[in-house]
């Protein structure tokens, strides 16, 4: 019989510290405080787009069981930035986050319940005793069986105490736009100005005569359209209501929904013409691709069936290389799963729309004219590495430009770099880094670029003179790569989270092109000049301090541990539904014990040559919904759940070190 996902031993949960709580209405909170309740810690950092996942499967669970279930969001940064304590508080705004949150910026908490990657979860039970361990995302199925059990449990003990919790919402801080996302400019006669109906602000012949700006509205899960001042309201679409559907999107009548739209594109008049409409949107948590159609004012859904994506669907086959496919996915648009597109570039050479698919890791192609839904680049694996498509990572890849050669510039998140897919005329992809070393450097420092450091940008676009600015997000500041010399430098520094950076030819705040940056925990655009001369910074750079596990070098016994949660089974139908990728940086570490084969278990080998280095460990297991025996067979038409998270696990060598390092996906013994 599948066991649920409990410990074996009862261990003490230990207390929550931190330097502040957020959502509590300015009190401070304890386990003592919070016996008697189901707790939930979720360990997240705001720049994770897999912490940012289990938000929002989270969600139906604490409106479920809001009487009996506290969630605890555990701040622990992995970015200088996200240790701001403004910048967190306006990240727990944003995102919406409707639970007490602890702000743990030195990783006290992080540390005292061994977490090793973002996101982790612990259960705790009523009588203050941890009952769960997991990794990664994916895990509400498993908490929607584990939670009755434990309210079962406790209720015939005595122990659980239902009644509302310690949440108190705060003040919202926002105008017309909240946490805006990216931005388009609409030249003259492809903006809204001429449709009846969609001006919240009345149109003019000065204001279609200059274009206008089409902004996602994150925060209010809408479009709104600019006039060049940036203030004036010329339409908006959407109806601000979070959710998903098609329909009449123009003005107050909207009863179309987005939910955290992001990036957009405006489509060649051809092809808009052809398809039928003329912007396509990344609608990021509705896991959707949307059509906008400027003339008739209407939504309508092109791509994604609203299920996140997890890599591969069905069970988790493992190829000699690990390769990952690139090409067309089968099926209708509407039924391919998509993971957190964040934005999106119309490519001449593809003639298709490229997608920043963030959730997975990989860069995606949309065809308005067949709906042909294709992978591009990237294997689903994250991390910094370049060559051909179908072997590149990626890491939570989140801005995308087109230069004049036809390819594609892209703002790589997680391991703050800009990469390059080098586009062929024949259509061939080959993926090079121009900034950037890792999943754990950043920094603030201009120069040669193999030195400079970025911190999590999230935007590019490129200049008239080839180069590419940069919205260096979390540096709260706009960067200039220059491909002729190999330079990073800076054109603006001061900025609030600015999100995206686009070239201005409009000429509509003086005669030298500006920078239009959006500005996103201001709420606004903003004009930028570009300087003749770029500063030059150089605030050093930095890597994600996270403790180091001592150990010897030598054989290292790894195991993953994973139990299926009640109701599931290990889809074993095709061989071992487990999978391990490991490798080592430097990769002189790793004498031997890295690559990718089935099983959980893996002896690694340590170069006692090498003082210190990080383990890259990906682990994947499959489960499928079928009988509760030993020997039951899985239905064939069985629901199956792809369980996977990566790890970065920093390690120092030493004589007394261990051999042995454990792991948890789903569980703990």
């Amino acid at each position: 019989m599948s066991e649920t996902v409990r410990t074996h031993a009862r261990v003490r949960a230990s207390e929550l510290v931190g330097r502040n709580w957020l959502n509590t209405g300015g009190k401070s909170l304890d386990l003592e405080a919070l016996r008697g309740k189901i707790v939930l810690l979720d360990f997240w950092t705001f720049c994770c787009i897999n912490c940012l996942h289990v938000l929002d499967e989270l969600r139906p669970l604490e409106e479920q069981y809001s009487d009996v279930l506290v969630t605890v969001g555990v701040h622990s940064p992995k970015f200088e930035h996200e240790a701001d304590p403004v910048a967190l508080a306006a990240a727990v705004e944003r995102y919406e986050i409707h639970h007490p949150v602890l702000d743990d910026p030195e990783l006290d908490t992080w540390k005292a319940y061994t977490a090793r990657a973002w996101p982790t979860l612990v259960v705790i039970d009523p009588e203050g005793y941890i009952v769960a361990h997991l990794s990664g995302e994916g895990h509400a199925d498993g908490l929607a069986v584990l939670i009755p059990e434990l309210i079962a449990e406790h209720e015939a003990k005595g122990t659980l105490h239902r009644g509302s919790g310690p949440y108190v919402a705060p003040e919202a801080t926002s105008g017309t736009l909240r946490f805006p996302g990216k931005a388009l400019f609409l030249p003259p006669g492809r903006g809204s100005t001429a449709v009846a109906g969609t001006s919240d602000a009345g149109s003019s012949p000065d204001a279609a005569a200059k274009g206008s700006w089409l902004v996602t509205d994150t925060g209010h899960h809408r479009l709104v359209e600019l006039g060049t001042d940036f203030t004036t309201v010329l339409a908006t679409f959407g109806s601000g209501t979070k959710g998903h559907a098609d329909g009449p999107a123009a003005g107050d009548d909207a009863t179309a929904r987005f939910n955290e739209p992001q990036g957009l594109v405006l489509l060649p008049e051809d092809v808009a013409a052809k398809a039928g409409y003329d912007v396509v949107i990344a609608d990021s948590v509705n896991h959707r691709l949307r059509g906008l159609s400027l003339s008739s004012g209407k939504a309508s859904t092109l791509a994604g069936n609203g299920i996140q994506r997890l890599l591969e669907t069905g069970p988790a086959r493992v190829d000699e290389e690990a390769a990952g496919f690139t090409g067309r996915l089968g099926g209708h648009p509407l039924e391919v799963s998509l993971s957190s597109p964040w934005d999106v570039v119309w490519s001449r050479k593809l003639n298709a729309v490229v997608v920043a698919m963030a959730g997975t890791h990989q860069i995606f192609s949309f065809d308005p004219l067949t709906g042909a839904v294709s992978i591009v680049a990237g294997n689903g694996l994250e991390g910094l590495l370049d060559g051909p498509a179908h072997e590149a990572w990626f890491a939570q890849s989140s801005g995308l430009a087109e230069d004049a050669d036809g390819n594609i510039w892209v703002a790589d998140s997680e391991t703050s770099a800009i990469r390059k897919l080098v586009v062929g005329e024949e259509g061939s992809v080959t993926v090079e880094s121009a900034v950037g070393k890792g999943l754990f450097d950043f920094g603030f420092r201009d120069g040669p670029a193999a030195e400079a450091r970025l911190q999590h940008p999230l935007g590019v676009t490129v200049l008239p003179d080839g180069s590419v600015a940069i919205a260096d997000t979390y540096n709260g500041a706009v960067r200039r790569y220059d491909p002729a010399s190999g330079t990073v430098s800076t054109l603006a520094r001061g900025l609030a989270e600015p999100s995206d950076v686009i070239v201005d030819h409009t000429q509509s705040a003086g005669s030298e092109p500006l920078l239009v940056v959006v500005e996103a925990n201001k709420h606004q655009l903003v004009y930028v000049p570009i300087p003749k001369e770029a500063q030059q910074v150089d605030e050093g750079a930095s890597q994600t301090q996270r403790p180091k596990s001592p150990v010897a070098s030598g054989p290292l016994e790894l195991t993953v541990r994973f139990t299926a949660p009640t109701g599931q089974k290990l889809d074993d139908r095709w061989g071992d539904p487990t999978q391990l990728k490991i490798s080592s940086t430097p990769p002189e570490l790793l004498v031997s014990g890295g690559g990718t084969s089935v099983g959980l278990l893996r002896t690694l080998e340590l170069s006692p040559d090498v003082p210190e280095g990080v383990l890259h460990i990906t682990a994947r297991a499959a489960a499928c919904d079928g009988p509760e025996t030993e020997d039951g067979e899985i239905p064939d038409h069985a629901a199956c759940h792809l369980y996977q998270q990566d790890w970065g696990i920093p390690v120092v060598l030493q004589a007394d070190g261990d051999t042995e390092l454990v792991l948890d996906l789903r569980g703990m013994d």
